[in-house]
């Protein structure tokens, strides 16, 4: 039997509440996540791809490039399902911080908690900050800032007679 992670459905922007705090899973990074991410932006910067460059480097190897692990940590948090069909948007990031080198081999996972909501009438919800740690596995925060996302307020309870029931 398989196990399953996070949740099967979203939570509703009432369901976020200061404080909740989600951990995700772990996914090593791999010389073809580089590679494929190089491919798909056209960033083939040395420090990433030349595995000869890179040993002169201040790092003594390639390292990720700080994108694809922020990339890589967006999926992380939508497979913890606490997202999935309640989010309308992702709306930016704000004072995110790449703070160490992630190398091939590497295991990362996303620590994420909420810090702040503001509901919009308007729009049936609102919006939710996270404060967003990836961290090795080493538990060392190797980026981290916060993210804002639109997320969908939980539907009225139909009023009437339970459907003519």
């Amino acid at each position: 039997m398989e196990a399953t992670l996070g949740l099967r459905q979203g939570l509703y922007f009432e369901d976020f509440t200061e404080g909740l705090r989600v951990v995700s899973a772990a996914r090593t990074i791999t010389e073809t996540d580089i590679v494929n991410f190089a491919g798909m932006t056209g960033d083939w910067t040395n420090l990433h791809t030349d595995a000869e460059f890179a040993k002169s480097n201040m790092f003594g190897q390639r390292i990720a490039h700080g994108l694809l692990i922020l990339s890589i940590a967006s999926g992380l948090a939508i497979r913890l399902g606490f997202m999935e069909g309640t989010v309308l948007a992702f709306l930016g990031v704000d004072e995110w911080k790449f703070k160490a080198p992630v190398f091939i081999g590497d295991t990362i996972h996303v620590e994420a908690e909420v810090v702040s909501s503001r509901e919009l009438h308007r729009l049936g919800g609102g919006i939710v900050t996270l404060g967003v740690s990836v961290l090795n596995q080493k538990g060392e925060a190797v980026q981290h800032g916060k993210w804002n996302v639109l997320v969908k307020g939980r539907p009225q309870e139909e009023s009437g007679d339970n459907g003519g029931k």
